[in-house]
């Protein structure tokens, strides 16, 4: 259990998600020590919620709930299995609960995600899918833990329409979005992941690009860093395109002008726009 809640810590930020995560953990574990003592026990519901905009972290912490729950004896296996409205639901009503329970089976001994849970609301094919979930989650509350995910709203929403869910999620954990700060350790630490070091200038360069960031829910966060990362190593790639035999520190060493790239080109369209093109005959 150390070694996940370790794990957990050295992710960057999210101080009051990896208090919470221990602060359950305590909670459950001393739970079974009582059950396992033959003393009474509380309801306690394992399931959660987590919400937050996307690249905050909620598929990382969930793979390490699966670890932490597994190392505390609450699950047998302790595996993820991340879903979306897509894996659950068929195109038909009947296939629909049969698909869902499917997907459950595969998660029993672990852990269920779900993200953008609330894309289930609003038609019969998704209530299909909620009541056979709600019926997996009884049937299986011994050893299946599952994480909803989403935006903060619409999330509160989606558990309050079902009785069911409302009874079982009970534990909300917010993913705050990272800092500038942050967004810059953590884009430090995947390039160092990725066997490359970042030369003098590129976290200036770096952070002169998020500052042009929106930052509203459509914000990447972690991705963001992900993809500025992605795209300077295709660029470092191609600035070593025509280097025959480049050096460990040529092969290592990423620079500013890896991070921002080549300019887009200007493309002058014709009045009226691009249907304004016309071929001329020969």
């Amino acid at each position: 259990m150390e070694e996940w809640l370790a794990e957990l810590d050295e992710l960057v930020g999210l101080a009051g998600v990896k208090s919470e995560i221990r602060r359950q953990t305590a909670i459950l574990r001393v739970d079974a020590l009582r059950t396992k003592a033959g003393l009474k026990s509380p309801t306690i519901t394992r399931h959660l919620i987590f919400t937050g905009n996307p690249g905050t972290g909620k598929t990382t912490v969930a793979r390490l709930v699966a670890g932490i729950y597994r190392a505390i004896g609450l699950l047998s296996k302790g595996q993820l299995v991340e879903v979306d409205r897509s894996e659950l639901v068929a195109g038909y009503l009947g296939q629909t609960a049969m698909k869902t329970a499917e997907v459950v089976g595969k998660a029993i001994g672990g852990v269920l995600f779900i993200d953008e849970a609330y894309s289930l609301n609003g038609d019969q094919y998704g209530e299909e899918a909620i009541n056979t979930l709600v019926k997996e989650m009884e049937d299986n509350r011994n050893d299946l833990v599952v994480i909803v995910a989403g935006y903060p709203g619409p999330m509160s929403t989606f558990i309050s329409q079902n009785p069911g869910l409302a009874s079982r999620f009970r534990t909300e954990i917010e993913f705050q979005d990272y800092s500038d700060e942050e967004l810059e350790q953590i884009f430090t630490q995947m390039a160092a992941k990725a066997d490359y070091d970042l030369g003098e200038g590129c976290l200036a360069e770096f952070s002169r690009q998020l500052a042009f960031q929106v930052r509203d829910e459509t914000f990447g966060n972690g991705r963001f860093a992900r993809n500025v990362l992605e795209a300077a190593i295709g660029q470092h790639a191609w600035r070593l395109r025509e280097v025959s035999e480049p050096s460990l520190e040529q092969l290592r060493v990423l620079l500013p002008e890896d991070l921002a790239g080549d300019p887009a080109p200007v493309v002058a369209w014709p009045a009226g726009g691009e249907a304004a093109a016309e071929v001329s005959p020969a």
